[in-house]
């Protein structure tokens, strides 16, 4: 297969796509798009695992997300040594959607988080992060920007990842990209202006393109299910927001996924 285009975050195994699966799967390899599919709990990491056996062009990535810390996490060094598994993550920091985040549920999600962070160490695997400040703020970036330097420290330069669907301003984009992480954009890029001067601003080095699909839908389809194919778009927003060269921002883009991940050509 020949990759053009790589979503370096989807949830294909999602119920949103029981119906065309297959189908979806079948055109993302037509069009040269390749993906992760990323896990968000026990069921969810176990469903991406067999997606990404069964298809070439899928990877998955294994991990606890920060809402669900009440949930088992033993699994994810089962899953995280399957040779298809490029990434540890959903992982990461969320002060924006529980319905109450006090210094109590802070603490877990670190603590979850530093048990990921030191997996994903131990294996020689990036990580996949999310991270949602409360709003108006930025003070999960900063826990968690606190958080990796303290994790180099300890581990050293194999700490390093993906901070996905990154929503932070550019001095944190700066000090994420110094700890050795990529910022990934989504298809809110191609109806909203709030992230243009940090995507101006990121060298492209260091930014990968992303869907979360079945979220966050482009301007062209606002309101439907999302999915993989709209990567093209975001690459190509990305390229139309930093005035550069679509052809050689989407060899870039690629690149740097096939770096973080590790992946052959």
């Amino acid at each position: 297969m020949n990759i053009r285009y790589f979503d370096a975050h989807c949830h294909l195994q999602f119920d949103d796509y029981a119906a065309d699966s297959d189908a979806l799967v079948a055109r993302m390899r037509d069009e040269g798009v390749a993906g992760i599919v990323v896990g968000v709990d026990y069921e969810s990491s176990e469903k991406a695992v067999a997606l990404a056996e069964k298809h070439e062009h899928l990877f998955a990535a294994v991990g606890t997300h920060p809402n669900n810390v009440g949930r088992r996490t033993s699994y994810i060094g089962e899953f995280a040594r399957h040779p298809k598994v490029v990434a540890v993550g959903e992982c990461g920091l969320d002060y924006y959607r529980p319905a109450e985040v006090n210094d109590e549920v802070k603490e877990k999600q670190k603590e979850i988080l530093q048990k990921q962070i030191a997996l994903a160490a131990e294996l020689d695997k990036p990580l996949i992060i999310h991270c949602r400040p409360s709003k108006g703020t930025m003070d999960a970036y900063h826990d968690l920007i606190s958080m990796l330097k303290e994790a180099k420290t300890a581990h050293g330069e194999v700490v390093r990842g993906d901070i996905h669907f990154f929503v932070g301003g550019a001095a944190e984009a700066e000090a994420l990209i110094a700890l050795g992480f990529t910022v990934s954009f989504t298809a809110v890029i191609t109806f909203a202006r709030d992230y243009d001067a940090v995507i101006r601003a990121v060298p492209l080095a260091s930014i990968l393109s992303e869907t979360d699909a079945p979220y966050v839908a482009p301007a062209s389809r606002r309101g439907k299910r999302n999915d993989p194919l709209a990567v093209v778009e975001v690459v190509s927003r990305i390229a139309a927001i930093r005035g550069e060269d679509p052809k050689i921002v989407r060899a870039a883009l690629l690149a740097n996924a096939k770096r973080l991940f590790t992946l052959k050509d």
